[in-house]
């Protein structure tokens, strides 16, 4: 990846700083969007002084097309050209269906569902011009199989299954790739918190009978980001340790 610019949403922390990480590893310039500013910049520094590549860290609000659009004018300011996205910015706001407030629809959506949208709409025009790029959403095994307790996050990384599907046939014919990654339980700062006995069950639904890690979704990513998936698009990869066959 080396000379490649790649843009990584909500990368300044846990599965997104580790695939901004990675893609620094192979040799990519990063620039990592996040909504939290001082994180942003903070995550950026540290893998430009770490790993030894350019990259950029911009308050973003992937919910706002004007602070997308600022912050990828800034960008190509900088680096002239992007050949990579990840869209990673997600929430949760978790509940049951029928005690779930609207508010927390709204955000889980906004974020989840219409910032894939509108970052792939800007960076996509982008690519589209250059007719190279690569793209790949985060989406989850619950847009896939459904989760009790999660109406809102769900029917988002659902929608984004189909979002990607639809963007790449759009975009197939000007040479860039459009996938998805769908994570299962994950190990992070909030799998972390659960009890043992909770984990338990957690792995109980798991064939391979453990949690996957932020690495595990990183690879999946530069693999589809990479040359080496050069004639896959519009697929969604399953990285959950056989929960969703």
């Amino acid at each position: 990846m080396r000379g490649e610019n790649a843009i990584i949403t909500g990368g300044a922390r846990g599965i997104g700083e580790s695939i901004a990480r990675l893609l620094a590893k192979m040799g990519a310039a990063v620039i990592i969007w996040d909504v939290l500013e001082d994180q942003a910049k903070a995550a950026a520094a540290a893998i430009a002084k770490d790993i030894g590549v350019k990259t950029l860290g911009s308050a973003v609000d992937v919910t706002k097309a004007a602070s997308v659009d600022t912050a990828l004018d800034a960008a190509m300011k900088e680096f002239g050209k992007i050949d990579i996205l990840v869209n990673n910015a997600g929430v949760t706001r978790d509940g049951l269906l029928i005690r779930m407030k609207e508010e927390d629809w709204d955000l889980v959506l906004a974020i989840n569902l219409k910032g894939v949208w509108i970052c792939t709409k800007a960076v996509g025009k982008v690519m589209l011009k250059a007719r190279k790029g690569a793209i790949v959403n985060i989406a989850s095994v619950v847009g896939v199989m459904g989760n009790a307790g999660q109406a809102n996050y769900s029917a988002s990384k659902a929608g984004v299954i189909g979002l990607t599907k639809t963007s790449a046939r759009e975009f197939a014919q000007r040479g860039v790739r459009v996938n998805a990654v769908a994570p299962g339980y994950i190990r992070t700062a909030m799998t972390d918190k659960l009890s043992d006995e909770q984990r338990g069950r957690l792995r109980n639904m798991i064939p391979m009978g453990d949690l996957g890690t932020p690495d595990d979704v990183a690879d999946a990513v530069a693999f589809l980001a990479s040359d080496a998936a050069k004639y896959i698009t519009g697929q969604t990869l399953n990285i959950d340790g056989g929960m969703v066959m």
